[in-house]
């Protein structure tokens, strides 16, 4: 029996949302015994990119700064890190709010660095994982993620969070590698979660993102601040709650093979029930398989038949991030400040389209994708 708190949140007034984090805090902590006095507490929130909270795009600061203070009450030494694919983080820092929190409560920001390799589960996938010393380091890892869509993973919840543990660019590289097979890079997901073992996972559901997240999809109200020692648990919860098929999940395809999956009776909801959200008109994002026709027809499958990316020259400001990020080296940007994509290369990994700061790459459907929608909606 697993216990999660699923709690209706309207705004990130900073009293409610207060009461709320404390009450988190007494049931997972303080029942628990949980000593946190002199103990350092990582704080993992969503700093995907250098943007303002209005978008949505990264954890709100309101939520950081609520569990920060709950660490501090407890005599705890919270310290708020991430580490960012691409953006400078003392720019990600500053746009996300987290140099204000930081600043009010005379505690570090701080990007993860140092990569080292960790012990992993005699069940994962990969054996040779580097994450942060840092937050190997801490005492106690709280880990806030964000509730988005995910063009690649369909979400990024609690576990895919610590993911940004990983650092810098070495997560282009693990796009490059395992991001083709969506079911592999779950399981990346889940290694990195079992070794980690968040104490805690707080996901700001306030407001969160559909559409083509991560980085680029729409602001949307959720009203759910929710939470779990289990985050896989938690992930696919929230799953059932968005009315998703779980198979269409990669997390959850993973989650099953290795028997971490509770069933609905196991768990004890502390609040609200599941059911007690009416979350309609959620725009899930479409994940397309990556492989269409064997392997030794990848050429024509990866050119015609599955969704390709695509710029969109008006919106772009040729920034060059995509160009920076991609492992595959398949995007240049020329000298007319067109960009072009060598769709040979290209392994699919949403991540060109997941670093743009203006919007300006999609992914198109192939043919063969197209004819599929159709069929689809006749039926």
């Amino acid at each position: 029996m697993i216990s999660m708190m699923l709690m209706k949140q309207e705004s990130y007034e900073k009293n409610s949302l207060k009461q709320k984090i404390n009450r988190i805090f007494n049931h997972f902590i303080d029942e628990r015994q949980i000593i946190l006095e002199n103990a350092t507490v990582l704080l993992k929130p969503n700093l995907l990119s250098a943007s303002l909270p209005e978008k949505r795009i990264t954890t709100d600061p309101a939520v950081v700064e609520s569990i920060a203070e709950a660490v501090l009450d407890r005599g705890g030494h919270p310290i708020i890190a991430d580490s960012p694919g691409l953006d400078r983080f003392s720019s990600v820092a500053e746009k996300t709010g987290m140099n204000t929190i930081a600043q009010k409560l005379h505690i570090p920001v701080v990007e993860l660095t140092n990569p080292t390799p960790i012990p992993v589960s005699r069940q994962a996938r990969f054996h040779r994982i580097e994450l942060s010393q840092t937050a190997l380091d801490a005492d106690f890892i709280i880990n806030i993620p964000k509730l988005k869509t995910h063009a690649q993973m369909l979400f990024t919840l609690g576990v895919k969070n610590l993911f940004g543990t990983v650092v810098g660019q070495q997560k282009a590289s693990w796009h490059y590698n395992v991001g083709l097979n969506r079911d592999i890079f779950a399981e990346l997901h889940l290694d990195i979660y079992e070794a980690l073992s968040p104490t805690l996972t707080i996901i700001d559901g306030i407001w969160g993102m559909d559409g083509h997240g991560p980085g680029n999809g729409n602001p949307h109200f959720f009203g759910l601040l929710a939470a779990s020692d289990d985050a896989i648990n938690l992930d696919i919860t929230i799953c059932r709650m968005l009315h998703v098929k779980l198979k269409d999940f990669p997390l959850y395809r993973a989650a099953q093979k290795r028997d971490l999956i509770l069933d609905e009776s196991c768990i004890f909801f502390n609040c609200e029930e599941p059911d007690s959200f009416d979350f309609q008109h959620v725009n899930m994002p479409n994940l397309d398989s990556l492989h269409l026709l064997p392997p030794f027809l990848d050429v024509i499958s990866k050119r015609y038949l599955v969704s390709r990316p695509v710029h969109k020259p008006e919106k772009c400001i040729r920034c060059r991030k995509c160009e920076e990020i991609c492992a595959a080296q398949a995007v240049t940007l020329d000298s007319y400040g067109k960009l072009n994509f060598d769709y040979n290369k290209c392994i699919r990994c949403f991540c060109c389209q997941e670093v743009c700061p203006n919007n300006a790459i999609e992914f198109r459907k192939g043919l063969v994708l197209k004819l599929l929608d159709l069929i689809k909606s006749r039926c």
